[in-house]
């Protein structure tokens, strides 16, 4: 009885735990903020779409709703290593601080793939947040950061995403809102 009783009331813990982190990115102000309950731990300036806010295939858009993490990649690689279809390219990315976006549309250091929580909204055919590839990730036009720049994803600063990444587990919630 007494290892039931610990095993649920670690569970529980695991559980709650898990639920209480959660991340709020409001695309007006360009900020992702991680909260812990009802506790604000950190805010980092990121940069959506710049096509806009949508949720249609091939829009490169930004998506709104309820959002969860649904697998994370990229742990203990280095700064700017290159990501492809989930797969390190091998390739380390220069960071560029200028306001000149470099060619290519590079997912860097940490990849955190969003799963769309809302059928209509985004989950579903033609519109699915996880099958588009919408992620959370580094980038290495960090000096475009603060406004909308990406094809569509979640973009951060290097050493901010490693933070996160390592702050958020799998099934994490993320709302994107404006």
């Amino acid at each position: 009885m007494a290892a039931a009783v610990l095993f649920s009331a670690g569970s529980l813990w695991a559980r709650s735990s898990y639920e209480a982190t959660r991340l709020d990115i409001d695309l007006s102000d360009q900020l992702l903020r991680c909260f812990e309950g009802p506790k604000l731990v950190k805010s980092y300036v990121i940069s959506s779409s710049r096509f806009g806010i949508g949720n249609r295939s091939g829009s490169y858009k930004t998506p709104l709703g309820r959002h969860r993490i649904a697998s994370k990649i990229g742990s203990g690689m280095p700064i700017g290593a290159a990501f492809k279809n989930g797969v390190s390219t091998g390739q380390i990315v220069p960071i560029n601080l200028t306001s000149v976006p470099t060619p290519g549309d590079f997912l860097t250091t940490r990849v955190m793939w969003l799963k769309g929580l809302e059928p209509g909204k985004n989950k579903g055919r033609g519109i699915d947040s996880f099958r588009r590839g919408i992620a959370i990730h580094g980038t290495p036009d960090e000096g475009l950061l603060g406004r909308p720049a990406s094809h569509g994803c979640i973009r951060m600063k290097n050493t901010d995403v490693v933070e996160l990444f390592d702050r958020v587990r799998v099934g994490t919630s993320v709302d994107i809102h404006v």
